[in-house]
């Protein structure tokens, strides 16, 4: 490793961000290995052992496009009796099916501005009461959200100030890939000629004026497309710019170029897998440790575990219900395959919204006002997304998923019933039913429970991180309390009969949730 990486890890590790000069010299470092190792290193010290995914419809509002991009299968030419744009039976049709698969997010992909290139789109749009994509896109938004429920998210390309406003109205988040900010890419030849609005300047002005009116936002690159890994820095340290200057940036994706058959770069050269995990690595070291960074899942089926060693804490969105459009030749993986490759890394698979944790948990600062209810009703305690029907008060079955924790497996019986030994309330003790599962004590979890058995005083801190445990970490933290429970009490559980007396429900507090005070108006 050069001395100049070994620096530059030693400042990511510290939670410092590195500087523009120190990101450019990673170019040089020939270490895959060490870079991987810092990238996970980091996504743990912020992200743990989740990794998350969004459970959603792809809804391909129009196919039509006014870029030639040479390597894209997904804009397509006007045809002869075919619709230019999907009607509002269409996309509901799509996004009810979505919402009875279980997902949250319905995501409309469209080429940029087909009216400007074609009459067809120009008098279907007139048709359908609007003069631009955009406006046609924004109606179609609002109806998936009041019929449906699902959450809104936009790629639609290019925009303006008022376009972006119109559309942060009915979404919670919108996108446009940076994918480069080489300009060779636009010449003679190139992937991008012929299409204006690959222009690197004209993408990060959208960009930016996105982050001026605090839309969460997502980004990224597209790697080898003929950029060189100088571009990619280069494409990564604008994108960190206007991130440090707004905060909007939610993730950023670094998705690997696949050849499709019948385009001009059907006989390019895929990505290589070193070339795709060097960029995601260098991609954590530059953004730091809280961002979410994520490459497709189904643009790299077969490599998942080294995936998640580059440092990558996101699949992106994921449809039970539709294909990508964009890339159909390459189908979703199945959800439960893609949660058992996870697991398989020692991480767990966690449902997310369109928009992350950290936004959604802000909601006054990142949402249009008529936003919130329906975001804030669609997420759990920490922003994820909510997935079970559970609430306080609702008698139901324990979910599946954890319906082994209300029996003991042997090695808990066992430990349970054994003499006791003389208790300094080990209240973190893991049970060695867990031990035996073998788990990575990688995990922080676990550590902080190896470190209650060994009599440490938990911490606040440490306390938090137990209460945030998912997957693994969290049955060994219920694995542990309920070795502890039957240590020390047995199989008693006891309860007492009481009668509430409420001598008034006459209260001046006006609490919000409150069903049971009333005021002197009542």
């Amino acid at each position: 490793m050069l001395p100049t990486t070994r620096t530059t890890i030693a400042t990511a590790l510290r939670g410092e961000l590195i500087d523009d000069a120190s990101a450019r010299l990673l170019l040089e470092e020939t270490d895959l290995d060490a870079l991987l190792a810092a990238s996970s290193a980091m996504r743990d010290s912020a992200h743990g052992n989740v990794i998350t995914y969004s459970r959603k419809v792809f809804i391909p509002l129009t196919m039509l496009c006014r870029d030639v991009c040479h390597y894209c299968t997904f804009a397509q030419p006007p045809k002869k009796g075919e619709k230019a744009y999907m009607t509002r039976e269409e996309v509901l049709a799509v996004a009810r099916a979505g919402a009875e698969a279980g997902c949250h997010e319905a995501l409309f992909t469209l080429g940029d501005k087909p009216e400007l290139r074609y009459k067809v789109a120009r008098e279907e749009l007139a048709a359908l009461g609007h003069e631009t994509t955009i406006s046609y896109l924004a109606e179609m938004m609002q109806a998936v959200l009041d019929e449906t429920g699902l959450l809104p998210h936009a790629n639609p390309g290019v925009m303006t100030r008022e376009e972006i406003a119109q559309l942060r109205t009915v979404s919670v988040s919108q996108g446009i890939m940076l994918e480069s900010t080489s300009r060779d890419l636009l010449k003679k030849g190139a992937a991008h000629h012929g299409s204006p609005d690959k222009d690197p300047a004209v993408r990060l002005e959208t960009i930016r004026l996105a982050g001026e009116l605090q839309v969460p936002f997502t980004s990224g690159i597209l790697i080898g497309i003929g950029e060189t890994r100088a571009d990619r820095i280069e494409s990564m340290l604008a994108l960190r710019a206007l991130h440090l200057k707004y905060g909007h940036i939610q993730e950023i994706i670094v998705q690997n170029f696949r050849a499709k058959p019948d385009t001009k770069m059907a006989n390019w050269p895929d990505a290589t897998l070193d070339d795709l995990l060097w960029s995601l690595a260098v991609a954590r070291l530059i953004f730091g440790a809280q961002m979410n960074i994520q490459a497709p899942p189904n643009l790299s089926p077969d490599v998942y575990p080294r995936l998640v060693a580059a440092g990558l804490n996101d699949w992106g969105g994921v449809s039970p219900v539709t294909p990508d459009h964009v890339n159909p030749e390459k189908p979703w993986p199945h959800l439960d395959d893609l949660a058992t490759m996870t697991a398989s890394t020692g991480k767990t698979l966690t449902a997310r919204l369109a928009i992350y944790p950290e936004y959604a948990l802000e909601p006054a600062r990142w949402l249009n006002p008529k936003l919130h209810t329906p975001t804030i009703q669609s997420i759990d305690s920490e922003g994820y997304a909510r997935t079970e029907l559970w609430s306080p008060g609702l008698v139901m079955d324990v979910p599946e998923e954890h319906a082994h924790l209300l029996a003991p497996e042997p090695e808990l019986a066992a430990f349970a019933s054994a003499e006791p030994e003389p208790v300094r309330f080990e209240i973190g003790r893991p049970a060695p039913g867990e031990r035996a599962r073998k788990q990575r004590r990688h995990s922080k979890v676990l550590r902080i429970l190896d470190r209650q058995a060994a009599g440490d005083e938990l911490s606040l801190g440490d306390i938090e991180v137990l209460f945030r445990a998912r997957g693994k970490d969290f049955e060994a933290v219920c694995a542990a309390a309920d070795a502890l429970r039957r240590k020390m009490n047995g199989d008693t559980v006891t309860y007492v009969v009481n009668r509430n007396i409420n001598y008034t429900n006459i209260c001046y507090f006006k609490c919000q949730f409150c069903a049971f005070s009333k005021g002197k108006l009542s």
